[in-house]
């Protein structure tokens, strides 16, 4: 009878697959030795492999290049990350080799656009779509940006106002995108996305506030829905209605010349995910295509938004299991060392799924145990009423110890849970290490973050403050 951990896993799933591999009984992902990551580091660790954002992003360039090249298509392809999605510098650093754009969302993303631009990093031919609702500061932090010559910067405009408030801080004329607010899903609580301008509105709005403007040109028109690009009906109406709204703005607007149609491409969940990327961008660029022709307009430039498809299967974490719960008859809780609610967010807060194996002992037989963090909230646990597959892990054996990794988390996880801040309970923030290889193909890593030392919750909270004091008057 086959009841060890590594025959459970590969009659259940093709494996080895790309990424992971066995070296024995120890995991290895990426050839990443992660036993040897380990010791050297301990657990709890997170990690960012940093040659697979690279991947990533020349993984999506070769589809659209195939698709553009298959149809004869026009217009040109434009990469674009969405900083939100990790706005580490070792993200952007890695990102910027490839030869992309830049999407922002807040008034803070512009001081990193120009941080970028000092070192070299970003050039006046480097698109920053600004997206988001735009506050007073966002909107001087772009009229700086524009009037010190990054002519490429492209505010999205997101609401009515956002014309007149741009106006008055640019100098000089101004390219703009509009954000269409497309329709939710049926299952949504609500039936409008409440960013960008509704469908209906966005050619009176031209009308209104660009068409005759000497200042503003129209350069973009912007769709993304919250689903991401999924191959179903509704993704497929969606980009429908979306280039009806493009081809009567074309047809009055002869500066539109480019479609953004957002982010959005998942990312690998389990061993089981299965994704046609390259037959989604071949039938996008078709559908566009067609669209265009059939209405007699040239066909747009083509700019995507990939946040989570370019960092988020570069990131990891690795626990420790701790001890076992015997609660009842049928549930045992293995307790790691570390919270969920503060390293993986994303698990409790929308229910994300993750890709969870273990690093060790592989050859070990295998029982269904739930997974429980350290802090004392009740939502801090990762099993199968929260996921649609049952946890099983090598028994957990107080002799022998069990490191767990969570793969693919690299993107949001860190701004979700506050890096460098406070986490529930005061459970520290694990070591973060980064992982690269060097020029001869060689693993390397580099130590990024200690783990939250007590001192560094104090000073937060003010136990241990040495700011200057200042008496109310």
């Amino acid at each position: 009878m086959n009841t060890k951990y590594i025959d459970l896993i590969s009659q259940t799933f093709y494996f080895p697959q790309d990424e992971f591999t066995l070296d024995g009984q120890f995991l290895k992902f990426h050839d990443i030795d992660l036993k040897a990551l380990v010791e050297t580091y301990g657990a709890p660790l997170k990690f960012t492999y940093l040659p697979q954002i690279t991947n990533n992003i020349k993984r999506a360039k070769h589809w659209f290049s195939n698709a553009i090249d298959k149809h004869g298509y026009q217009g040109t392809y434009n990469y674009s990350y969405c900083t939100k999605s990790s706005h580490f510098k070792h993200i952007l650093n890695e990102a910027l080799k490839n030869d992309i754009h830049i999407e922002t969302s807040s008034a803070f993303d512009i001081d990193i656009v120009e941080n970028l631009k000092q070192e070299g990093k970003i050039t006046d031919n480097t698109f920053v779509l600004c997206n988001g609702f735009k506050r007073a500061q966002y909107i001087t932090n772009i009229a700086r940006l524009m009037n010190e010559g990054h002519k490429n910067c492209i505010p999205i405009i997101d609401n009515y106002e956002e014309i007149d408030l741009l106006s008055e801080e640019i100098k000089g004329t101004f390219k703009v995108g509009i954000r269409i607010a497309s329709e939710e899903e049926p299952k949504f609580e609500f039936y409008t996305s409440r960013l960008g301008i509704g469908y209906k509105n966005i050619v009176p709005f031209y009308k209104n506030q660009i068409q005759n403007n000497d200042k503003v040109t129209l350069k973009m028109l912007h769709f993304f829905i919250n689903t991401g690009i999924r191959d179903n009906a509704y993704y497929w109406n969606e980009l429908l209605k979306c280039l009806k709204v493009y081809i009567s703005l074309k047809k009055i607007c002869p500066t539109l010349d480019s479609l953004n149609i957002g982010g959005g491409f998942p990312i690998k969940n389990s061993l089981a995910f299965d994704f046609d990327y390259e037959y989604m961008v071949d039938e996008i660029i078709n559908q566009i295509q067609i669209a265009c022709n059939d209405a007699g307009v040239d066909v747009p430039h083509i700019f995507t938004e990939f946040g989570s498809f370019t960092v988020g299967e570069s990131g990891g974490a690795i626990y420790e299991v701790l001890y076992q719960k015997q609660q009842n008859d049928r549930e045992k809780w293995n307790m790691i060392n570390s919270s969920f609610i503060t390293t993986l967010p994303d698990t409790w807060a929308i229910n994300k799924r993750f890709i969870m194996l273990p690093i060790n002992r592989w050859n070990d037989t295998y029982e269904r145990v739930l997974l429980g963090g350290l802090t004392c909230d009740s939502d801090d646990y990762y099993n199968s009423e929260q996921h649609m597959n049952a946890i099983y892990l090598p028994k957990y054996s107080k002799e022998k110890p069990l490191y767990i990794g969570f793969f693919n988390t690299g993107a949001y996880q860190e701004t979700i849970g506050g890096f460098g801040g406070l986490q529930h309970c005061l459970i520290p923030s694990p070591k973060h290490v980064l992982i690269d290889k060097d020029a001869n193909g060689n693993i390397t890593t580099k130590l990024f973050s200690e783990q939250q030392k007590s001192e560094d919750l104090l000073n937060i909270l003010g136990y241990h403050s040495t700011s200057n004091k200042q008496e109310l008057k």
